[in-house]
């Protein structure tokens, strides 16, 4: 029990201190994470969206396709990766094997379907309100949808946010496309399992402590944000 509440001591400590270790590895966390929702985001919104304003044969297919990767396991898509990159791989020619862009492209895989899925449950609600208003004006299919996107931003943050957690809390892909290299592919996930088999567990409760805060700090972000746009309303 003397060692649990020493390490939490020492663990608070590296977190107040801005240990430069704890910083760079919170930050590359960071950079990876919001990097591949950026990506995703663009990916999987006017997906999203499309899904809702069209009705084409495939339809139901591509909607149940999404719905059933969003439990796509992890570990998969980063063995997935890891072949297609690799030196023997179709793009091993670019070397972005054990790199952060590798991380990045593992992690927008696997956030793409949850995000889709999300947004187009919004997105087709808004629809229906929209659908009569927006045929009567006989806008294009473009303008459709950026309305829907607009109009639906709060609902979006909100798969954003899902997205965000989702892949900040990502390890296997992580681990096996970045290799938790030092000073080049460690994350927070990657960094707290390392340290947590070392038996560090000062800087690994650090390492959690951060990733919670970040966590929660976006949490928070969106939240505001939503009640800002709501304030804004009225």
């Amino acid at each position: 029990m003397e060692d649990l509440w020493s390490g939490l001591a020492q663990a608070l400590r590296l977190v107040i201190s801005l240990d430069a270790t704890l910083v760079e590895i919170a930050a590359r966390s960071l950079q990876v994470s919001l990097s591949a929702l950026l990506v995703a985001s663009l990916i999987a919104m006017p997906l999203a969206a499309l899904l809702a304003v069209r009705r084409f044969r495939l339809r139901r297919l591509v909607i149940a396709l999404l719905n059933a990767l969003m439990g796509l396991p992890p570990v998969v898509v980063g063995l997935i990766v890891y072949v297609i990159l690799s030196r023997s791989g179709p793009l091993g020619v670019l070397g972005l094997l054990f790199t952060p862009t590798a991380m990045v492209i593992a992690q927008v895989i696997i956030i793409v379907p949850l995000i889709a899925s999300i947004a187009h449950q919004s997105l087709r609600d808004l629809w229906q309100e929209y659908h009569d208003l927006l045929i009567s004006m006989n806008v294009t299919q473009g303008q459709k949808i950026r309305t829907l996107l607009w109009d639906a931003r709060r609902a979006l943050l909100t798969a954003a946010l899902a997205g965000f957690g989702r892949a900040i809390g990502e390890v296997g892909a992580i681990m096996i496309v970045g290799g938790n290299i030092d000073h080049a592919t460690r994350v927070l996930t990657t960094a707290i399992a390392l340290e947590t088999g070392k038996g560090d567990f000062a800087l690994a409760l650090a390492l959690g402590f951060v990733l919670m805060g970040l966590a929660i700090s976006v949490n928070l972000a969106i939240h505001w944000l939503s009640r800002t746009e709501r304030e804004g309303r009225w």
